[in-house]
């Protein structure tokens, strides 16, 4: 199989209310990137680092993806974890960590 032949795995990312999605590839390729208007207030600096933020989570998730697919594959673990790809249960844990430090939007409510 060459890498022509290997299936390009992503995931997605976003912020808690949702303005701000990234899907990003295994290596931390942005493929997709969707911003709501509201988030340009907050300067392109903020939104840079939210930006990159969301690729990393995703391309940790998309990791995750990857191992899984291996390891249907039949490539043993001590293979997969030298290769550092991360569990799905890391990437939730990482994910959920993370969550703790992030402040809570002001609202749920989405301007209609």
């Amino acid at each position: 199989m060459s890498d022509s032949d290997t299936p390009v795995v992503s995931a997605v990312s976003g912020t808690r209310s949702g303005s701000v999605t990234v899907r990003a590839t295994e290596h931390g390729l942005p493929i997709g990137i969707v911003i709501d208007e509201r988030e340009l207030r907050y300067g392109g600096g903020a939104l840079a680092s939210t930006i990159l933020d969301h690729c990393v989570r995703a391309s940790a998730a998309a990791r995750a993806q990857r191992r899984t697919l291996l390891a249907e594959d039949g490539v043993p673990t001590e293979v997969l974890d030298r290769l550092g790809l991360p569990t799905r249960a890391r990437v939730s844990a990482e994910a959920n960590a993370d969550l703790a430090q992030d402040s809570a939007p002001t609202s749920w409510l989405k301007q209609v």
